[in-house]
């Protein structure tokens, strides 16, 4: 299982994410990125969530 916590990459947001695989996450993070008005997921901004993705 994996872990996303979203207040890693933006402070102050308590939403967290668990999917069987990463791209179970990305499947979550990416309309959630919407709620910080954020409407496309950059290579940059996957990069960053990767690297905050943990196994649990």
């Amino acid at each position: 299982m994996k872990r996303f916590a979203c207040g890693d990459v933006v402070p102050g947001c308590d939403a967290a994410f668990t999917a069987a695989d990463v791209d179970g996450i990305f499947a979550q993070v990416a309309p959630h990125a919407a709620t910080h008005g954020i409407s496309e997921v950059t290579p940059e901004l996957a990069a960053t969530v990767r690297g905050h993705i943990r196994d649990v």
